[in-house]
């Protein structure tokens, strides 16, 4: 049985990515598995991305030189988010077919909004 985790607001303390959250972030990542770094094919409650961060995402993916891959419940054990008084900054740990997890993280801040959430993909780097 999967751990349901809430969404918390802690300044001080990292939490684990709550489970209402999850979704979006595999479809994100799926579309950057498909090579759609601009993410073309719209997700619900997320902003569209810039052609210059689509190219930053693009070029980090490749100068990896690994192959992305969707995300494993793994992901869910190590990847945290941290209240920042306005909204959630959010690491998720990224995994390749070759290593496994690996040193890229997808950044995403996470906003509030009345009853739902907004997220908008800050990056994907090695930090």
């Amino acid at each position: 049985m999967k751990e349901k985790v809430s969404v918390v607001k802690d300044e001080y303390h990292q939490q684990k990515i709550p489970s209402i959250w999850r979704k979006t972030f595999e479809q994100i990542i799926e579309s950057f598995v498909n090579q759609d770094y601009n993410l073309n094919e719209a997700i619900d409650s997320v902003g569209s991305i810039s052609d210059s961060l689509a190219s930053y995402i693009k070029e980090n993916i490749e100068e990896f030189d690994e192959t992305l891959v969707s995300l494993p419940q793994e992901t869910w054990d190590t990847s945290v988010c941290q209240w920042m008084e306005s909204y959630w900054e959010v690491l998720i740990d990224l995994y390749t077919l070759e290593s496994g997890l690996c040193d890229l993280v997808l950044s995403i801040r996470v906003y509030e909004r009345s009853e739902s959430y907004y997220f908008e993909v800050q990056s994907l780097h090695i930090p």
